[in-house]
């Protein structure tokens, strides 16, 4: 709650404001991602409620919206649905439990500083994902914007085929109420964006159903929404339905945390006022999740569309939070009766609209020009979520990633170097054959990443190679370690075995730009005996000159070559 200290009178209006803009987005929202998730609609204004509070003043973001969200409410329907649960009562007080699990993972990652897990989510992971489940998310509204009975299945190929499988006819009303909303809704958004679309297609549905009877043709609407704030319930609880919810409540931890922390650094960007502090972030998500479960909230974090929404309506600091959980327990103890005849049709458009934001075309387009191997991690993500499965999915795209990783390590950038003239700046031979001289007698090698077991028969084949094309012409190999930040004990030992090796045929082996932690570890190992002192070096100028016989060391190379313990 650093936002409460030095809170300015100032900012009420603004705040103010867009706690009620965000307030008339989250109500529809809030109703259609409950069904997303499977739950009846009040479950997502209980969803908007006090997960609001809590974060309000736990969190460290001024603007991130905490509540329902397509993403959550997809995975709560994935892992609950795999169950099997046929028991309505049942599978809410399930989505509950979820959110208590999810919320207290959450938090424990949080007080073990485990913010940075978020980086095991690459970009292409989330972004192959993102476009698979807003597939899936808006494939699951058909069965509300058609009028017709279809078999969920969070796999594309069932659900197709259950949409080839059913026999009834396509309900007319049902279709032109769905494809009215969202005709209206994508009109108002390029047209008018500053009028509340999605309260005005609510507002339209259900005075449409009511004076046109729409319901006694057949359009199914929400119903009756029990009216009054939630009540505190404590989730039931036993070891054998926490083991089976584990792997998706950690899933929905991982995903909502990425997620929140996104959307709120990207905001903060803009503001540069505050700080995010990822692990305080997991402890107030947390928080919101396992308090909010105590009143009947299912899994929540921070979505895009409502945070963008409450950024641009000129929210300053929680406050907005707290006027728009304000204005949903006005609606949930007075008003709930007023939605009795809203379509579902409409929430489905209103999802299908949000949803279709969630794939991003541009950075899958630029990434396939650009970076192949990510684009690879991106599709093969995407395929998996679409046809195997949104847990499957996740979890194998954040295995390609690490793979692609340890393939990225094992055989990192390199570089030969040769001098510009008479200068002491080297360039890659390859990037700069005209102006470099590229020396037989002399071998200048850069290599771009720490040295490890995973790479070192990469990089003794880099040097072998390169000796052997010049073969007796060499008498000099240095080894430019300015990028190189750790040596393990493998390489260690295999570096060692090369040098005498090289030594053995003659060659002087130098050292240069060693830095402070790979000097430390050089100079403390029986690498500095081999190696010899007299061949650590700053610059590979220096190296070249010392080569070439035309100068000594100077006193900074001397302290150099024994100096260990050094941070830079």
């Amino acid at each position: 709650m650093t936002w409460l200290s030095d809170y300015k009178s100032d900012y009420f209006k603004s705040d103010l404001a867009a706690g009620i803009t965000v307030a008339v987005l989250l109500i529809p929202q809030g109703m259609a991602y409950a069904l997303i998730a499977g739950l009846p609609p009040l479950y997502g204004l209980y969803a908007a409620l006090v997960p609001q509070i809590v974060y309000a003043f736990l969190g460290t973001s001024r603007q991130l919206a905490v509540g329902p969200v397509a993403m959550d409410s997809l995975l709560v329907a994935a892992g609950l649905g795999a169950l099997s649960i046929v028991n309505p009562s049942q599978y809410i007080q399930m989505a509950i439990l979820l959110a208590l699990l999810m919320g207290a993972l959450q938090l424990i990652l949080g007080l073990l500083r485990m913010g940075f897990i978020v980086s095991f989510l690459s970009k292409p992971v989330i972004k192959g994902f993102t476009a698979a489940a807003a597939i899936i998310i808006g494939l699951s509204q058909l069965k509300y914007l058609l009028g017709i009975s279809i078999t969920q299945s969070n796999k594309i190929q069932e659900f197709i085929a259950s949409v080839f499988q059913n026999q009834t006819a396509v309900h007319l009303p049902t279709l032109t109420l769905g494809l009215g909303s969202i005709l209206l809704l994508i009109g108002l958004k390029k047209w008018t964006p500053k009028v509340p679309s999605g309260i005005l297609a609510v507002a339209l549905g259900i005075l449409g159903v009511y004076f046109g009877k729409l319901d006694q043709m057949g359009v199914a609407v929400v119903g009756e929404i029990p009216s009054g704030l939630p009540s505190f319930t404590l989730p039931r609880t036993d070891w054998e339905t926490i083991r089976t919810l584990f792997p998706i409540a950690l899933t929905i931890a991982l995903v909502a945390y990425m997620e929140a922390v996104s959307v709120a650094k990207a905001i903060q960007e803009k503001h540069k006022n505050y700080e995010i502090n990822p692990n305080q972030e997991l402890i107030a998500l947390g928080a919101s999740n396992v308090i909010g479960s105590l009143f009947q909230s299912y899994p929540t974090t921070g979505g895009f569309s409502r945070t963008a929404v409450n950024d641009q309506a000129g929210a300053k600091t929680g406050v907005s939070a707290l006027v728009s959980a304000l204005i949903v327990a006005i609606i949930l103890s007075f008003f709930t009766h007023w939605f009795f005849y809203l379509p579902k049709a409409v929430l489905g458009a209103i999802i299908i609209v949000a949803v279709v934001n969630l794939i991003d075309f541009k950075y899958t387009s630029r990434l396939f020009k650009s970076r192949k191997d990510e684009f690879g991690v991106l599709l093969l993500t995407f395929m998996l979520t679409l046809f195997v499965g949104i847990t499957q999915g996740i979890l194998f795209g954040i295995i390609f990633s690490l793979l692609l990783l340890v393939y990225r390590t094992s055989k990192p950038h390199y570089a030969f170097l040769g001098r510009i003239g008479t200068t002491n700046y080297f360039k890659n031979i390859k990037r700069f054959p005209e102006e470099v001289v590229d020396r037989k007698d002399l071998i200048i090698l850069r290599f771009d990443a720490q040295l490890f077991f995973g790479n070192i028969e990469f990089f003794k084949e880099l040097v072998l190679n390169a000796i052997e094309e010049n073969k007796d012409q060499v008498k000099g190999f240095v080894i430019n370690a300015r990028a190189i930040n750790y040596i393990d004990s493998s390489a260690m030992e295999q570096l060692v075995e090369l040098i005498k090796k090289l030594q053995k045929k003659e060659i002087r082996v130098m050292m240069v730009g060693a830095i402070g932690p790979a000097r430390d570890l050089i100079i403390k190992s029986k690498l500095i005996k081999v190696l010899g002192k007299g061949n650590l070096f700053i610059t590979s100028g220096d190296a070249t000159d010392s080569f070439d016989g035309i100068c000594k060391k100077t006193p900074l190379q001397k302290k150099l070559s024994g100096q260990s313990n050094l941070k830079v």
